[in-house]
């Protein structure tokens, strides 16, 4: 970018690199949640701990500010890009926005593959006529917002005033956070069946609940989602597939 004297980027990046959102505690406050404990998995305790007294904490909503706290690899190489921009905009004068996207959905998501959310891994399992299966108990809090709305964030971005010299974060989300469960039974019942079903399973690495707060990028970028979860879900559940891109 440098070489070609490209002078600003917008930078796909992702809601996972907060980790485990925001939480309080009735006795400590504002606290860091815990990292969850397999046993505690196991036996279907799926709230995050109080990392000081070990009660069960209230999530919130979490802004730009909230330090980073990547939990899986994915997250990781998520915030690395985002340390790489800002390095870029110091060393240049340039200017990056990174764009954390929230979970994203919307036509022609691949079908069949683990890799590009639960909305297509829900999707998917109805066409092929099963039940789509809901991780821990459903109660997994999140943020869906719909491609259109994630498309208009990226114009909105590439056309505001970036900031020189520096990396500035905007949540992309709808402001409007739904359970994995009910984004499952929204969908199935849009698709007309089968049923979800809730299996208590988990994967070591997931968060419990990870909710944006969508207004630095209301007030900076002058992006607000349009896409209501209700109509978005109604209009995914027939939405079409592409095929998942082939393994080497």
């Amino acid at each position: 970018m440098a070489r070609a004297d490209v002078g600003r980027l917008v930078l796909a990046s992702s809601m996972v690199v907060y980790g485990e959102g925001r939480y309080a505690c009735p006795v400590d406050g504002v606290v860091p949640a815990a990292a969850r404990r397999r046993a505690d998995l196991d036996a279907g305790r799926f709230e995050p701990p109080c990392p000081r007294c070990g009660r069960q904490l209230a999530w919130d909503t979490v802004g730009e500010e909230t330090p980073a706290d990547p939990r899986n690899t994915y997250a990781a190489t998520k915030l690395h890009q985002e340390h790489l921009a800002a390095a870029w905009a110091s060393a240049t004068g340039g200017g990056a926005v990174a764009l954390r996207y929230h979970n994203v959905y919307g036509p022609h998501m691949p079908r069949d593959t683990p890799y590009s959310g639960v909305a297509a891994i829900f999707r998917s399992a109805l066409e092929a006529g099963r039940a789509p299966a809901v991780f821990e108990d459903g109660g997994q809090q999140r943020d869906f917002v719909h491609v259109t709305d994630v498309a208009q964030a990226n114009l909105c971005a590439l056309a505001a005033e970036p900031p020189e010299g520096a990396l500035r974060a905007h949540n992309v989300a709808s402001g409007s956070p739904h359970t994995v469960g009910d984004m499952a039974r929204a969908l199935a019942e849009a698709f007309g069946g089968p049923e979800p079903r809730t299996t208590g399973e988990y994967r070591i690495g997931d968060v419990r609940h990870v909710v944006a707060s969508p207004e630095r990028a209301a007030r900076e970028l002058g992006f607000r989602a349009r896409v209501t979860f209700a109509d978005g879900m109604r209009a995914f559940a027939t939405d079409p597939l592409r095929p998942a891109a082939p393994s080497r």
